[in-house]
């Protein structure tokens, strides 16, 4: 007798270029092949994923499969964090830039992206929480931050990424002067920065800011630009050539905890989308998710798997066991 896995499938239809619609007859085919019942949901108004992805905890999902871009993986890991049990995570990367798709080797092609599902390589992911949301791969404030949400959404299906760089350029003036203070594990660092930028990935913004990050070990790496305009775009091509180098203009460290505290009137970006301004209490959830990601990515950014753990079928029971629930 073959039991079937309950998957949820949520699709946001405004992602990206607007077409992952067009592939689900092919998704539900390659979902029945593979023994998944699948019911698919489709997204009708922002932060509606997250309802529903709390919803696929309580009614206690296997799997639960994100398609869209990183804002729609955030709004369904906020919906996922606030249940003790949690299914284990597939992605279909459909929109814009998807750094989180990106970093774990999970291609754009939905077929690919399929191949890397049903290939069942699962992890546990530190995922770190903000003040009251969480986010998965970056959170940030100051130059160039907010472009992911202002930029207008027939542009991005029109140019795509390109559509964030005439974005870009019109910002490249407006760049803020940020007092800020930064109390982390090892230290404190104060000063006028311009931007700042909290990081559980390799890519942010399609760019390699970290040179190896490490996903499960309950840290992030943050990385501090000071203020020094007119010429801070030195120090952004810097860091994007140099990921490695701490200098007296650009401050890294790693940290399990944060506390930010700042007067500047800029809005803080979480995951892609607008996440409000002032005062930032970080702490990291270590290994708090279960996901599917490609094999060859794991050996690279994920050092503290247990792979007895890592052959589970879900995170629930193992929460408790670890500590890890927040």
């Amino acid at each position: 007798m073959i039991f079937l896995k309950r998957t949820l499938l949520i699709y946001n239809p405004a992602s990206g270029r607007q077409v992952f619609k067009k592939h689900l007859s092919n998704i539900e085919k390659r979902f029945q092949e593979n023994n998944h019942h699948l019911d698919v949901f489709q997204t009708e108004y922002p932060r509606q994923a997250t309802e529903i992805a709390y919803r696929a905890c309580q009614e206690r999902y296997d799997y639960l499969i994100i398609a869209g871009g990183d804002g729609t993986f955030n709004e369904c890991l906020n919906g996922i964090m606030k249940s003790e049990y949690r299914p284990i995570i597939g992605h279909l990367p459909a929109g814009t830039g998807c750094d989180i798709a990106n970093t774990l080797g999970i291609k754009k092609n939905i077929d690919k992206a399929l191949d890397v599902f049903f290939s069942n390589h699962m992890v546990l992911m530190d995922v770190v929480k903000a003040n009251d949301r969480y986010f998965t791969y970056v959170s940030g404030n100051g130059a160039f931050i907010d472009i992911s949400y202002v930029t207008d959404s027939k542009m991005k299906k029109k140019f795509g990424w390109i559509a964030y760089i005439f974005k870009a350029l019109e910002e490249l003036f407006t760049i803020p002067k940020m007092p800020m203070k930064a109390t982390y594990d090892n230290g404190v660092c104060e000063g006028v920065f311009s931007l700042i930028l909290i990081i559980n990935s390799k890519l942010v913004a399609g760019m390699n800011l970290i040179y190896k990050p490490i996903l499960d070990d309950g840290k992030v790496d943050v990385v501090m630009y000071r203020n020094i305009y007119p010429f801070n775009w030195i120090s952004y091509l810097g860091s994007y050539f140099f990921p490695f180098w701490s200098t007296p203009l650009i401050k890294r460290f790693r940290t399990s905890e944060l506390k930010i505290e700042t007067t500047t009137k800029s809005r803080w970006n979480i995951d892609g989308e607008s996440g409000g301004v002032g005062n930032q209490n970080i702490k990291v959830c270590q290994k708090a998710i279960a996901i599917v990601i490609n094999k060859k990515i794991s050996d690279k950014y994920f050092k503290y798997q247990n792979q007895d753990i890592a052959q589970t079928c879900s995170i629930a029971p193992l929460q408790s066991e670890q500590g890890i629930l927040d």
